[in-house]
């Protein structure tokens, strides 16, 4: 819902108040749910992108997305799609990310969007909302779709923060993909070691906020749980070039594995092999295949 233009430049260092020059830009689709579409793509699968697209930059995002051949359903807006600046300080190896709220959507853009999604025919198997909400749109958006995703049988992979994520996790979802920064921030325990959170991450999913939780722990992989299975996997080794887009190639992995009849297991294995693939490539190039599929065989079990 709150899609962007994502920019990616180098510098050799960040000084202020000081003109830096920059080296040549690098134009991508950016933002959670387009993200999402353009790794499964990557990975070789389908699946559509719906966004709010306004002015030039919605005009690009929607041309960016036709080169890489992701399908899109593109619904206008009056203001302009929001830009990103992600900043490499070649120096240092340090990433500085800008990130803009987004234009703000008046009720019947926001309205459009959803009744879009109702449309469906048929009904997609699988739905991912990711990302924030732009201003405008009601805390409550990702709750509807949860409700929605109910009514219509389709499993929902929820990627978000804030309100937004916390109303639609007490709707229930089926899957939950919390980085730990956001999993802290929700449950209030920003110092709980790794035993709470197993235990918090039995007791969401024992309460029916949803069916998978999935705790992303950046280089130290994975711990996912289910109502009777709960397992920490590894991440492999792998030269961090950009964080930028693993969390969205790992919802994109399992998600798309479990379209094609993985096991769950076998499914967030897959999830973590996507999220080491992405941190591989500068700025929001997001995985390659052939690196996923190269690194899936590395990811690991660990005893909890």
């Amino acid at each position: 819902m709150n899609p962007a233009v994502d920019v990616s430049t180098g510098v050799a260092r960040v000084l202020a108040e000081r003109k830096i020059r920059c080296g040549p830009p690098r134009y991508e689709p950016g933002g959670g749910g387009i993200n999402v579409a353009r790794a499964v793509r990557k990975l070789g699968g389908e699946a559509s992108a719906l966004f709010p697209a306004g002015g030039p930059a919605g005009r690009l995002l929607e041309e960016l997305l036709s080169r890489e051949g992701v399908p899109k359903i593109p619904i206008p807006i009056e203001s302009w799609t929001r830009e990103n600046l992600n900043v490499l300080e070649e120096e240092t190896g340090r990433q500085f990310r800008f990130v803009l709220p987004g234009p703000a959507l008046r009720e019947e853009e926001w309205r459009r969007c959803f009744e879009a999604i109702e449309a469906f025919e048929p009904f997609p198997a699988f739905l991912v909302a990711s990302g924030s909400l732009p201003p405008g749109v009601p805390e409550d958006f990702y709750a509807r779709l949860a409700a929605l995703a109910k009514r219509r049988g389709a499993r929902l992979a929820l990627d978000s923060s804030g309100p937004a994520l916390r109303g639609a996790v007490e709707e229930g979802v089926y899957l939950w993909k919390p980085s730990l920064r956001e999993f802290q921030e929700w449950s209030g325990e920003a110092s709980a070691d790794e035993a709470r959170w197993r235990g918090l991450a039995r007791e969401i999913v024992g309460t029916g906020r949803c069916e998978v939780l999935v705790l992303s722990l950046g280089s130290g992989g994975a711990l996912w749980t289910t109502r009777t299975e709960q397992e920490r996997l590894t991440a492999p080794a792998v030269t961090v070039s950009s964080s930028v887009g693993a969390g969205d190639s790992m919802v994109a992995g399992i998600v798309l594995s479990l379209w094609r009849g993985r096991s769950l297991r076998e499914a967030v294995c897959f999830g973590v092999a996507a999220a080491a693939a992405a941190v591989m490539n500068p700025g929001t190039e997001l995985c390659r295949r052939e690196d996923v599929e190269r690194l899936f065989g590395q990811v690991v079990a660990v005893p909890v």
